[in-house]
């Protein structure tokens, strides 16, 4: 029944750990999970394009993958074990642990310290207060790492706290702490640490500071050299954000083709992050039929991994593919899927352009009307969350008025979307800012009112001079060709309408293009297979379960014969149990009996094993009396130095016997109170008062009377000569007495003191004295290495084995 119990408990834990984690990531270590954050945090915050802080990026992560939030940040000490308070602050129960920092020393206060800083330091959208607390728990760790030395702890502490200098906006700073810990490491050419500190580094440095280009690098180099595989893949993934932002848009795309190939070598399933970056990528360079190929490879990946966390990430994309290259019905399909996820399982904050891709795909065929009571039904019960969205509903608005020629309605939404877009301006949102300003530059260009395109066309023109990129689209090019011809200058205009040429007929070219249709083609196919496939195995399965039905049927009627033969076998197997259960109960009343005289039997025999110690204590007791009546008749101080010795070694035995009467425990001593009680006896016996004091450092342990007779038979000689001996002219010292355990099965008796120490020219026959002899023949029997130095005094050191052979030596 215990062992039922046992299963049922071990299967309740296991279910309910499992439930726990997500299944994504299983089969992950540590490193992956690191990885998982990195690519998909990394991914959102410049997907959202500023809407969200990094740091919510990475909150958002991990909890759609069920991941702690501090696992991105405590790399440099954590690496799975146990981590001192690190299971009250994943429950959120910060106020445990201040508690515990405040009980806590040493290295488990600075571990504590970080990590509490971390949680503060970290918050999405942190607030003043939480900076402050930030601050005190960084300043502490770096305080308690000095006093330490411990240059790990000095090194963590350091950089946390660039970090903290980076997040108050305090770069230099910030990179002053940074560049203590990156020289350090080098100096000591440690080049994991060297690796970590550099990736630290780079990653709390600007994407536009010239620096961080080739801090990467060198950090890349470092984690292949070490082999540390994941570390790269995260380092290329920095590098190619850098590239991307810098406009280095191949050498971005680069990495991420080396990445995916990587990532599968080591197992790392979420590829389709890398493969939806790439897709869009080649859609902004106009590769469209690339730009498809990736989008239905991202979506393909993560249905084949059944990894549906962020799946609005990934319709969405190819919705958007779908309707960049005409196909409206296909993109609509995506669009509905994206806000499907986004609303009800995960969002990433990616549906509400999905929403938008829907309502463009009603407009460009046509259903504009549609297209409006579409959006004015989802923003009625989900407005824009934020400006970006805010910008691209306006947008949708505008040109779904401008196509059913309600000019003065569409210029007011126009206008919205331009002042939602001066509001916007970054890198991240420098595309889709060039867009909004090139269509309204062209709705006015129709309306031919030309300060209005100009206006619109110069803000263009300004966003590329000020990030040093060039842009150019089919609404612009039109916008510039109008603008040309209305001023009369028509060679400029002819340039510009030959692009726009271009754009449109290369557009046109990408919607009829017979591999682009073969690759929409392709992945219907697959999806309609999977879907006849699943209709075959259900009408397998409702064929099987017909077949069965019969068969039960059956199974049925026989069962009703067999069951009243059954049932009278199961009559007469009662009355035959019933005897059997009679005679087993008188059988086991009489095991129970047997098992009470037992038990007596043990307890007299221990009862008997108590009685035979406290004889033989009374017999060692009566036996140091008499010898305290015999010194009475001596006068020889040699004669009564011996006796005197004597007693003290009966009463060690003695002591021994008592403990084992007295105890619970008849086999075995307990060493510490064993060896205090005998030194205090020692320290009485020799009226010593504070002139010698003793210092004991004993582990808990147990030993068999077998070992603990002669070790304190050792312990009488040795503190005895050092009383007698290492304090001539009644001076003051120190007696040290240590037993711990080296290893598992070895135990180290030291007795030392800060006496005079023992005179090295001694002559053999002086060292062979019988108190020496006596702790020689005691260690010998014990099997154990016998050691005595002089070291500003004497040193005894008897390192015996947990158990040895005493029976084959009495053999």
């Amino acid at each position: 029944m215990k062992l039922l119990y046992t299963f049922c408990l071990l299967f309740f834990i296991t279910i309910n750990s499992q439930a726990q984690n997500h299944p994504a990531t299983a089969n992950y270590d540590l490193k992956k999970k690191r990885l998982l954050i990195h690519t998909c945090s990394s991914y959102l915050y410049n997907s959202n394009q500023g809407s969200i802080d990094a740091d919510s990026s990475v909150v958002l992560t991990c909890k759609a993958y069920k991941l702690p939030v501090s696992l991105a940040y405590d790399e440099g000490f954590n690496n799975g074990s146990y981590l001192i308070g690190n299971d009250l602050i994943e429950k959120g129960n910060i106020d445990a642990a201040k508690k515990l920092y405040l009980k806590s020393k040493g290295a488990d206060k600075i571990k504590l310290a970080l990590q509490l800083g971390i949680f503060y330091l970290f918050k999405p959208f942190t607030k003043p207060d939480d900076l402050k607390n930030a601050n005190l728990y960084i300043t502490d760790a770096v305080k308690i790492s000095n006093e330490l030395k411990i240059q790990k702890w000095q090194h963590e502490s350091v950089m946390l706290l660039g970090k903290f200098y980076f997040q108050i906006n305090n770069y230099p700073e910030s990179k002053k702490c940074f560049l203590q810990v990156v020289n350090e490491c080098r100096k000591q050419n440690d080049k994991a640490a060297l690796a970590h500190a550099l990736f630290n580094q780079a990653s709390y440095q600007y994407d536009l500071d010239p620096e961080k280009e080739k801090i990467l690098k060198e950090a890349e180099a470092l984690f292949k050299t070490l082999g540390f595989e994941e570390k790269r893949l995260e380092t290329k993934a920095n590098l190619c954000t850098i590239y991307f932002w810098h406009g280095k848009i191949n050498d971005a795309k680069k990495i991420l083709y080396q990445n995916i190939a990587d990532m599968r070598k080591i197992g790392f399933r979420q590829q389709q992050f890398g493969e939806t970056t790439i897709a869009h990528i080649e859609a902004v360079q106009f590769n469209m039929k690339s730009a498809l190929y990736y989008a239905l490879k991202s979506v393909q990946t993560m249905e084949s991994t059944k990894d549906y966390t962020f799946a609005d990430i990934f319709y969405m994309r190819l919705g958007l593919m779908y309707l960049q290259m005409g196909h409206t019905d296909d993109a609509m399909k995506m669009a509905e899927k994206s806000i499907k996820y986004g609303q009800n399982v995960f969002s990433s904050g990616s549906w509400y352009k999905s929403f938008i891709t829907a309502t463009a795909s009603l407009s460009a065929k046509g259903k504009n009307k549609e297209a409006i009571e579409y959006m004015n039904s989802i923003t009625s019960h989900y407005p824009p969350p934020n400006k970006f969205d805010n910008m691209i509903m306006n947008f949708a608005y505008a040109n779904c008025y401008w196509r059913i020629k309600n000019y003065g309605t569409a210029e007011k939404y126009f206008i919205k979307a331009g002042e939602a877009a001066d509001a916007l301006d970054s890198p991240q949102t420098y595309r889709d800012l060039c867009n909004t300003y090139s269509s309204i530059a062209l709705f006015y260009a129709n309306r031919q009112n030309l300060s209005k395109t100009k206006f619109y066309i110069d803000k263009v023109e300004a966003l590329s001079k000020k990030y040093a990129k060039n842009y150019n689209s089919e609404a612009l090019e039109m916008s510039l060709y109008k603008l040309d011809s209305l001023n009369g200058d028509f060679k400029s205009a002819l340039v510009h309408h030959k692009l726009y040429k271009k754009f449109s007929d290369s557009l046109l070219d990408y919607s009829k293009n017979k591999q682009i249709e073969e690759l929409r083609i392709q992945y219907e196919t697959e999806n309609k297979e999977q879907k006849i496939k699943q209709l075959d195995k259900e009408t397998d399965l409702q064929q099987t379960a017909l077949k069965k039905s019969k068969l039960l049927n059956t199974l049925s009627i026989w069962s009703l014969v067999l069951l009243a033969l059954f049932l009278s076998l199961l009559y007469n197997r009662y009355r035959l149990k019933q005897r059997t259960n009679a005679e087993l109960e008188f059988k086991e009343k009489e095991i129970n009996q047997k098992n009470i005289n037992l038990r007596h039997l043990l307890d007299e025999k221990e009862w008997l094993l108590k009685e035979i110690h406290h004889r033989v204590k009374n017999n060692l007791q009566t036996v140091i009396s008499l010898l305290n009546s015999q010194s009475a008749y001596l006068e020889n101080d040699m004669a009564l130095s011996a006796i005197k010795n004597s007693q003290h070694r009966i009463h060690s035995m003695s002591l021994i016997h008592q403990k084992l009467y007295s105890s619970e425990n008849i086999s075995t001593i307990n060493m510490p109170n064993y060896i205090k009680e005998l030194v205090e006896y020692l320290r009485e016996s020799f009226s010593l008062g504070q002139r010698i004091r003793f210092e004991l450092k004993i582990d808990p342990l147990e030993l068999d009377v077998a070992q603990a007779v002669p070790l304190g038979l050792i312990l009488n000689e040795a503190i005895t000569n050092s009383i007698k001996y290492a304090f001539p002219d009644n001076r003051t010292g120190m007696i040290y007495v240590t037993l711990q355990a080296t290893t598992e099965d070895k135990y180290l008796l030291t007795i030392a003191d800060n006496g005079v120490g023992f005179d090295a020219n001694i002559s053999n026959k002086k060292i062979n004295s019988f108190g020496l002899s006596l702790i020689r023949g005691l260690s010998d029997d014990l099997d154990a290495a016998f050691s005595m130095e002089n070291n500003n005094g004497t040193i005894l050191k008897i390192e015996f084995s947990k158990e040895f052979p005493i029976n084959e030596k009495r053999r």
